[in-house]
């Protein structure tokens, strides 16, 4: 069985995710942003091992969430699971940072650079990452007129620039990226028609290890839950890859690992 931790596991998409795989007999550990919302996965995940405490919306309190992980591991898969959506102001966290950027891409980056390798590592897209800037020169939007949905589009496609690189500087680490799906969420809203389950079993596919991921064994790949797909060309390049590390590690001070 494997050790398994999901970020935003407090409802959604992984929530579902979690119970999936602790049903499956996993030690999942559940990832909350505060005491109130961690009784809540408790109590809606009730075999996991146990839930970790953490504001991805702050770098410390981000660098807290992974040292406190850390003592709970190693694992074997990590989930990046957790973002804000498309709804989000344009007033900064407490960094300087756009929300947004924080908890969708340094978040995942500096968990990623802060824990241990694991065997398997997914980071949560969109199929709205098409339509994010190919530019990085205003990430933290300091010079455009904010826009909360371009901004939303832009981490995704972030998300699987991240991805791509982590693929490419671990290669003994399977790195890769989903999309999830327009999906019944509080995120997604009433009116989407895509079921929780559906994401949560690609997911617990991937986390778990065993096959009948959409990626199998390969890395650097981005999936939805019915098969593997073609990101935005820029997703693939190297140099926006490598550009992107460059700043998340300028914002949080943490480099990647070699």
């Amino acid at each position: 069985m494997a050790r398994i931790f999901i970020t935003g596991s407090s409802d959604g998409i992984g929530q579902a995710s979690a119970k999936l795989l602790a049903d499956q007999g996993h030690k999942v550990f559940l990832h909350a942003r505060n005491d109130q919302r961690a009784q809540d996965a408790r109590s809606a995940v009730p075999g996991a091992e146990g839930v970790i405490i953490g504001d991805l919306g702050s770098i410390d309190g981000t660098k807290q969430l992974a040292e406190a992980a850390n003592a709970q591991g190693p694992f074997d898969a990590i989930i990046h699971n957790a973002g804000l959506g498309l709804h989000v102001g344009s007033s900064k966290t407490s960094d300087g940072l756009a929300p947004v950027f924080a908890v969708n891409t340094l978040a995942p980056y500096i968990l990623t650079c802060l824990m241990p390798k694991p065997k398997r590592l997914l980071y949560l897209s969109s199929a709205l990452h098409a339509s994010g800037t190919d530019s990085l020169d205003d990430v933290n939007w300091e010079t455009r007129r904010w826009d909360s949905m371009a901004a939303y589009n832009d981490t995704k496609l972030q998300d699987i620039m991240l991805a791509n690189a982590v693929a490419r500087h671990w290669p003994d680490v399977q790195s890769c990226s989903l999309d999830p799906g327009w999906i019944n969420t509080k995120m997604g809203g009433a009116s989407a028609s895509g079921r929780v389950s559906t994401p949560a079993k690609a997911i617990a596919d991937f986390a778990s290890g065993h096959g009948g991921s959409p990626a199998g064994s390969r890395t650097g790949v981005y999936f939805t839950p019915q098969g593997a797909q073609a990101a935005k060309k820029s997703a693939e390049d190297r140099g926006k890859q490598e550009q992107l590390v460059k700043i998340c590690e300028k914002y949080s001070g943490v480099s990647l690992p070699k």
